[in-house]
């Protein structure tokens, strides 16, 4: 009998990309298949192969339909897999839209793309796959219940637990044999938490072998807020915003977070302690996604009252593109609800280039802004971006309420960690950034007698004895640990690109201005090897 080999191929240091294999009884299998979101660097291994062959991977257990959980499946079947992907029915539902509106967006992208490369003489790129793709690869799709044991590929037992993240999101608990005997892991899945309007609170089962668990808010406790209080902060923020011909812009995530957001502004403006105004949903996406949760409506926590907020007669879904743009023209105080939720694509650009640099604008982070995203730039504070090739001033107000969050908080992952005890033989950390990561091990080391391990990128562990071992990699990881979480060169170089224009622009005369260019030529042609030579510190 093999022992057990788990890989950590993706959200290993950052919080986007997951994706982990596990080979066991002689088959390989995928646990998630995400897309890689972030900066640049880390957005290029979407188009990189993947460091296994999809042709030999026998099934994929899918946590829940986030598209930093599933949005590779379409290449993942494109580049070879043919077998099951099992998946709550829910979550089969939300992949159906999201995986196509992702198919649709990166071919926009692309042939935006494309556009200038040929402007400038450059090559041309292909999606990483097409809305059809996306569509061609939904008969792989099984549904299993919660609860409901399921054998797969190596005579793998499996079952999903309501992780209480998302419609459909699961904790996945696995059996597969070992060299001692059957090995019990959980996959946390993104855990939600203790209290949200749609979900119920995130169940697992106790007396795992090996826990890989979660950590975007690893480090980060939230204000405690009950649905009363969190109603009565979102007042308090649009009540700020709200200006004569002013506009709120929510960016948010176009599944759950939307409705969420939604149900809890008309709830405030039928209790009368809102002022009742247009809220515009400028996403197909949402639309769409909206149709799924009416569907399921049964399943959800507080769904009476998510239906009538679709019914309210202030509330407009743009569904075209000329819908989209004519809210450009609208008057008056406004709320426009778009995706992404990170600013990194769809409509909410659009809406932010327009009202970015002007001071009657509010933008309300409702959700987790990861690093090197746009909306993390703008949430640190920048007074300049760049969008769609456009410097942008930044005069716009900048508010966060993550009571919206779908993640658990510090503390209540502790929590979750503790009541899956005893953990036999080890605890590995994933999805989270470096200090999240390193902030709940340092916690967890005091309660836990077991090994917690914070793997790096495509790292390779053996689960046998009585913890795990690291393996030598037969590849190099595609990326090293300080290129994953972090800001990249292209969000340093577009910061120094913006800070120079702005001093240009504030020196004197012509003359300073040719000075300041002078310098920099200079550097560059010093021994860039060296940095003490262009007198650079």
């Amino acid at each position: 009998m093999d022992t057990p080999i788990l890989e950590f191929h993706g959200a290993a240091g950052s919080v986007t990309g997951s994706c982990f294999l596990l080979k066991a009884g002689g088959a390989r299998i995928l646990i998630d298949c995400g897309m890689f979101q972030g900066s640049k660097t880390e957005k290029e291994l979407n188009y990189r192969p993947f460091p296994f062959e999809p042709v030999e991977i026998g099934a994929v257990l899918l946590t829940h339909a986030h598209i930093d959980h599933s949005g590779l499946l379409p290449k993942l079947a494109k580049d070879g897999f043919s077998g099951p992907i099992y998946a709550t029915p829910a979550s089969i539902d939300l992949c159906a839209i999201m995986l196509q509106d992702s198919g649709h967006i990166q071919e926009a992208e692309v042939r935006q793309l494309n556009r200038r490369n040929r402007r400038r003489s450059g090559e041309t790129v292909e999606p990483i796959y097409t809305a059809d793709d996306a569509r061609s690869i939904m008969p792989q799709f099984i549904a299993v219940e919660y609860g409901e044991w399921r054998e797969t590929a190596g005579a793998v037992r499996f079952r999903f637990w309501d992780a209480g993240h998302l419609l459909g999101s699961a904790s996945i608990e696995i059996e597969a044999s070992g060299m001692e005997g059957p090995v019990r892991l959980l996959f946390s899945g993104d855990i939600g938490p203790g209290s949200k309007l749609f979900e119920s609170p995130p169940e697992a089962p106790s007396e795992i072998d090996y826990l890989i668990c979660e950590t975007t808010y690893g480090n980060r406790e939230r204000e405690e807020y009950a649905l009363k209080e969190r109603r009565i902060r979102l007042q308090k923020l649009v009540a700020q915003a709200n200006q004569p011909n002013g506009v709120l812009l929510v960016p948010s995530f176009a599944v759950e977070r939307t409705q969420e957001v939604l149900t809890d502004l008309l709830a405030l403006m039928e209790a009368g302690t809102l002022q009742r105004c247009p809220i515009f949903i400028d996403s197909p996406l949402a639309s769409r996604a909206t149709g799924a949760f009416k569907k399921h409506v049964v399943e959800m926590e507080n769904g009476a009252n998510f239906l009538r907020a679709l019914n309210a007669p202030n509330v407009r879904f743009t569904e075209t593109a000329e819908q989209s743009k004519a809210l450009d023209l609208v008057t008056g105080f406004h709320i426009i609800i778009a995706a992404s939720g990170m600013c990194e694509a769809g409509r909410i650009r659009h809406r932010l280039k327009n009202w970015l640099w002007r001071n009657e604008c509010t933008v309300l982070f409702v959700g987790f802004q990861a690093a090197g995203t746009l909306g993390r730039i703008l949430q640190d504070g920048a007074k300049i971006v760049r969008i769609q090739g456009e410097e942008i001033r930044v005069s716009a107000r900048m508010a966060t309420l993550d009571a919206y969050s779908g993640h658990a908080d510090a503390s209540e992952l502790d929590d979750w960690v503790m009541e899956r005890g005893p953990i036999r033989k080890g605890l590995f950390l994933v999805h989270g950034e470096a200090g999240a990561r390193d902030a709940m091990s340092s916690r967890l080391s005091e309660k836990l007698s077991v090994a917690i391990i914070s793997p790096h990128l495509d790292d390779v562990y053996e689960l046998s004895g009585t913890s795990a071992r690291l393996l030598s990699r037969v590849a190099p990881a595609r990326l090293q640990p300080e290129e994953i979480g972090h800001r990249d060169w292209h969000n340093d170089y577009q910061n120094f690109v913006l800070n120079l224009a702005d001093r240009l622009k504030d020196a004197a005369d012509h003359k300073s201005r040719a000075v300041i260019l002078r310098r920099l030529e200079r550097a560059l042609e010093a021994d860039g090897d060296d940095p003490k030579k262009s007198g650079i510190p």
